[in-house]
This record gives C-alpha cells, sequence and structure tokens, in this order.
C-alpha cells in the first residue's frame, strides 16, 4: 500500500492521520507527505523559529518513517493559500502524484475553519480523477482537532466519519511524535493537547469496537 498524506500545515499529518501512518509503515506500506506550507522570513518569522520548525518536522519525518524521498514539501506561505492560483497548487500536487503513485490519499476536510485546509482539499482532490491517476483507489478526508470541530457554517453538516482504522497499538506513539511541535500543544481543554487527542482517538475506537482509532470520511474507493 502506498499512502500519501497531504497536509496544509506541520502537525495536521500527526493529529489527523498520525496512528494510521504509523500502522501503514508497520504493515510494510509506504507512506508519501506533502507539506503544503511552510514559515518565511517574509511572513514575519524569525530564523530562530524557522529552524526550531525545520528540525522538529525532519524529526516527525523520521519517527513516522517517512523517507526523504517520499517527503513533498512545497514551501507556500502558512495562511495565504488563498492568495495562490488554484492552478499552481494543482500543478504542484499533481506532480507528486505522477512521481509517488498513491493507491491511498489521505485529505483534509473541506469543511475544516483554516481556509488552507480547504483549499488544499480542493487541490488535492483534483488530482484525485481515475482517468488522471489510476494508481488511486481509496480518497479519504481526515479530521483535524481544532479545525474540523470548530465549524459554525449551518450549510455543513460536520464530520461523520464512515470508515475507521485501528491504531491501538500506535497511539502512544502518535502522542509521542505530536509533542514534538512544542509550540502547538497546549494545556486540555485546548483541543490541540496530548489529553484531547487521546480522547478522540478513544471516542472513535468506541465507534469502531476498538480500543483506538481514527475516523475518516470515505470519499472514494475503487475495488
Amino acid at each position: 500500500m502506498k499512502t500519501l498524506i497531504i497536509a496544509p500545515h506541520p502537525d495536521d499529518e500527526l493529529i489527523g492521520c498520525g496512528g494510521t501512518l504509523l500502522r501503514r509503515v508497520a504493515e510494510g506500506g509506504t507512506v508519501g507527505w506533502i507539506l503544503m506550507t511552510a514559515m518565511s522570513q517574509e511572513a514575519g518569522w524569525a530564523p530562530t523559529a524557522i529552524a526550531k520548525r525545520e528540525l522538529e518536522i525532519e524529526r516527525v519525518r523520521l519517527g513516522l518513517g517517512v523517507q526523504q524521498e517520499h517527503f513533498f514539501p512545497l514551501g507556500f506561505c502558512a495562511t495565504m493559500l488563498d492568495v495562490v492560483p488554484l492552478g499552481s497548487l494543482v500543478s504542484k500536487i499533481n506532480d507528486v502524484f505522477n512521481l509517488f503513485k498513491p493507491q491511498e490519499v489521505l485529505l483534509p476536510y473541506p469543511g475544516d475553519v483554516h481556509s488552507d485546509h480547504r483549499i488544499g482539499f480542493e487541490a488535492a482532490s483534483a488530482c484525485t480523477k481515475s482517468f488522471r491517476h489510476p494508481s488511486v483507489r481509496r480518497v479519504l478526508a481526515y479530521e483535524t482537532l481544532s479545525e474540523t470541530n470548530f465549524i459554525v457554517d449551518p450549510r455543513d453538516h460536520g464530520f461523520n466519519p464512515n470508515f475507521f482504522i485501528d491504531i491501538g497499538h500506535f497511539l502512544n506513539r502518535k502522542i509521542s511524535l505530536f509533542n514534538t511541535y512544542e509550540s502547538e500543544v497546549g494545556e486540555f481543554p485546548f483541543p490541540r493537547s496530548e489529553r484531547a487527542v487521546r480522547s478522540l482517538a478513544e471516542i472513535r475506537g468506541v465507534q469502531a469496537g476498538v480500543e483506538a482509532a481514527e475516523g475518516f470520511m470515505l470519499l472514494r474507493e475503487f475495488q
């Protein structure tokens, strides 16, 4: 199985799919990671903060078992994907699909509060067409604490998972890696906290009849 995660920001890959990515590698699969945005001095970030974040990302990459050649940082400015032409985003992601040839694609939920998540979904989903990339056999949308759970648009019926992956053996490792992003982790009841991440995994586990799980919305599957 070749699984490709599209993460608008560092930590989305862990919060939404960290256990699944660890499980896929443990099963002998290959994981690819598209990281759409990055810090930059032009956006006001200090060089020390940028260097620290790059080190965190590298530690997470190694911890997840993502090979260097399967890590695809696109380098767009965080919080500003809405000013990038959609065609440019699609083109960059399409290049990765051509190179990696994923079978399973994990996308951010399109109703997320953060515009980077919504645009990331729109750009990446355009690359899942079977006639363009026949390698793709399954497309899933994942949930991101602090984004998916704060939807207020009444037209959105919310994230309703219909596909669950047992991560019981990988939850502790997922949380350990999540804590790598020190500046993103807060104290409960902050949604990006260790307790919140664990609690959500246990809730999804209850729904699936296991100790811990990650929930997804199955958008497309070819058997």
